[in-house]
């Protein structure tokens, strides 16, 4: 479920339900091309896709972190899941296309993206790992 899509009259009703914010970042540093700015947010949408399709109705997606400064990104990121488990969310996963390595992120409780190699995480890969957060949360 999309932020924008729970009215405010709706939140406190909805709020034991959705308990996991998924954080897309999209990693851009604002040099690419309109194209590459094009093909960057079509790659998150596609990753996007393998949680909030199959995950619809315990995750809220929030507004995509678009631009980012590879000095700073970690700790931005960071910051931003802790903001967002202070406004009650149990679980923030953080998500990308982009290969983010070296990207620390302590307060995330989950980072979906490429591996080292460029290769996008599987959807069973992903289903797993989410499964498994919640697992280890419920105990």
């Amino acid at each position: 479920m999309k932020f924008s899509d729970i009215a405010e009259q709706q939140w406190d009703e909805l709020k034991p339900y959705l308990d996991t914010c998924l954080l897309p970042v999209t990693g851009m540093t604002g040099l690419e091309q309109p194209f590459e700015a094009t093909l960057a947010l079509e790659q998150l949408r596609d990753v996007m896709d393998l949680i909030e399709i199959p995950f619809k109705g315990r995750i809220v997606t929030y507004p995509a972190m678009h631009y980012m400064n590879e000095d700073s990104a970690g700790a931005l990121v960071s910051k931003t899941c802790r903001s967002l488990k202070e406004t009650g969310f149990r679980f923030v996963i953080v998500i990308s296309a982009k290969n983010q390595v070296g990207l620390e992120c302590p307060d995330a409780d989950l980072v979906i993206c490429p591996d080292g190699d460029g290769e996008a995480p599987t959807a069973a890969n992903v289903s797993k790992a989410v499964q498994a957060l919640w697992n280890r949360g419920d105990s």
